[in-house]
């Protein structure tokens, strides 16, 4: 199993581009298979959750090709000859039940798993199935399997979801496009994936108004055709690249960055002490003289401070002045990077929901693991900061959602290398 090799203490200079967005990409594949006809992704992210989407996609009988470096994706659905999306494959990645509503859809029918348990809290998928339901859909849950029909094909629905949820809003949108009739989805995720999505299937043939907003209208249409269509730009990458300079000190252009996507964000790092600047190229990120400040942080649905954004803000927090408080709004068990951190040398003090962290003059390094996703890079970024060497472990969790992350920052002046396990 990789690790992380870093050695902490260099100041960061140069300039970063930014990948296209892992979650924006994971529910523009599953689109495919609302057509008959080729729908090519650019600027497609190399990550291992893609290759997880597109062998799910191929089990169904899509093809799927990668093209110029994978940095483009053709798919074509023409020929889907299974409905059944087996466990096997489901289990590895959460957003794999975005391929229920296309499927039911375009054929009226779908077996899929139901997706396992999530390091960082429940994510389940009840508005998913609560959504379809109200377009007309039967649903049968047994054996770990939703079983999934619509003989009569789907119908226009008022869907008013009691939560903001982004992958309900994705497969509610998605199987709308071809239901009978309007469908309107109330309190509906406003992230710029659900923006990107509904550009990418009005391409297609779509009639969709109001994505950006909480109420998204689709008039059901008989077929959907084909696209090309750009991913959109990583906030999540974009923003954790932004914070290795507020971490270090120096300066990084984070290119293909755009302000809009991390509006939120960018503020507390005003707040905190670091300079965001809007350039042709993106934006360029700088610490001001001195430690940055403490800031409070709650995690909300976009446009709101996100929490995939959470745990690199507290690395970064650990060094501040004073104190700073953390609340996690949208997932529980969403601290396990705490302990880690603290190997570091952070006094960070967790209860339920709430994490309060006082700044440090110096982290140390020191072996740490990761546990999920943004743990994993927020420890790297500690790790960029801190004094002597830091092994990070089970960077498995990394390479689902950062591409070619050594590369990027030892281009910067970053000392950061691979150590490859057995």
């Amino acid at each position: 199993m990789d690790s992380i090799l870093v050695k902490g203490g260099a100041r960061l200079q140069g300039a970063i581009p930014i990948a296209g967005a892992k979650n924006a990409c994971l529910t523009l594949m599953p689109a495919t298979l609302l057509t008959h006809e080729p729908l090519t992704l650019t600027n497609a992210p190399r990550l291992s959750d893609i290759r997880t989407m597109t062998a799910l996609l191929q089990s169904l009988g899509a093809e799927v090709a990668s093209l110029q470096n994978g940095q483009v994706l053709a798919l074509s659905s023409h020929d889907i000859n299974n409905h059944r999306a087996d466990y096997d494959i489901v289990r590895k990645m959460r957003a794999s039940i975005l391929v229920l509503g296309p499927m039911l859809a375009r054929d009226g029918h779908a077996v899929v798993s139901l997706p396992g348990g999530c390091a960082i809290g429940a994510r389940p998928v009840d508005l998913h199935l609560r959504a379809l339901e109200a377009m007309g859909a039967e649903l049968d849950l047994r054996d770990g399997y939703v079983h999934a029909k619509a003989p009569a094909g789907l119908r226009g629905a008022v869907v008013e979801f009691p939560f903001v949820s982004v992958g309900a809003t994705e497969n509610a949108l998605m199987a709308a496009t071809l239901a009978k009739g309007t469908t309107v989805l109330k309190n509906a995720a406003r992230e710029p994936e659900i923006v990107d999505l509904a550009r990418c299937l009005r391409q297609m043939g779509a009639q969709i108004d109001g994505e950006g907003t909480s109420t998204i209208t689709i008039q059901g249409v008989d077929r959907l055709g084909g696209a090309t269509h750009p991913v959109v730009t990583d906030r999540i990458e974009l923003g954790t690249y932004m914070l290795a300079p507020a971490i270090t000190g120096g300066e990084v252009e984070c290119l293909g960055g755009r302000l809009e996507l991390v509006a939120a964000f960018a503020e507390k790092l005003h707040e905190a002490g670091i300079d965001v600047i809007e350039t042709e190229r993106g934006l360029k990120v700088s610490r001001r003289n001195g430690r940055v400040n403490a800031v409070n942080v709650v995690t909300e649905p976009f446009p709101g401070f996100p929490t995939d954004l959470q745990a690199q803000m507290m690395a970064l927090l650990c060094t501040a002045e004073g104190e700073s408080v953390l609340e996690e709004r949208i997932f529980e068990n969403r601290f396990m990077h705490a302990p880690e951190l603290m190997r570091m040398g952070a006094r960070i003090d967790v209860h339920g929901g709430t994490a309060k962290v006082k700044g440090v003059d110096r982290l140390r390094g020191a072996p740490v693991m990761a546990t999920d996703l943004r743990a994993s890079v927020s420890l790297i970024l500690a790790a960029l900061a801190a004094e002597g060497e830091t092994l990070v472990n089970r960077v498995y969790h990394l390479d689902r959602g950062y591409e070619r992350v050594e590369e990027k920052l030892r281009a910067c002046g970053a000392t950061i290398e691979r150590v490859k396990g057995e």
